[in-house]
């Protein structure tokens, strides 16, 4: 697998308080269609920001150090960025955010 050059910019939709971490599901955001990514953590002192960005980084299977925050720091919206991801990586998070095609 080559590595891209190019970050890849990911629109997700953050549901704090979920009894369990989970990543799937689409979501019509301000951003287009997000990923939805619910995490356990509160939405306070940003810890459900971070939490959606370990949970995102484990999904995809890239390094958190991989992915930051773009914006949306004080939203339920928000777009991450992921450096140098490897080539099949849009049709892997398109298969989280639209499910399997097959």
């Amino acid at each position: 697998m080559t590595i891209a050059a190019t970050p890849l910019t990911v629109a997700v939709r953050v549901k704090p308080g979920a009894s369990r971490t989970r990543v799937g599901g689409r979501f019509d955001g301000p951003y287009g269609p997000a990923l939805v990514v619910a995490v356990h953590a509160p939405a306070v002192d940003g810890r459900a920001t971070e939490a959606a960005r370990r949970a995102l980084a484990d999904a995809l299977g890239v390094r958190p150090a991989a992915v930051s925050l773009r914006s949306g720091a004080a939203s339920r919206d928000k777009l991450f960025l992921v450096e140098r991801p490897a080539d099949g990586l849009p049709e892997a998070l398109r298969r989280l955010r639209d499910g399997s095609a097959g």
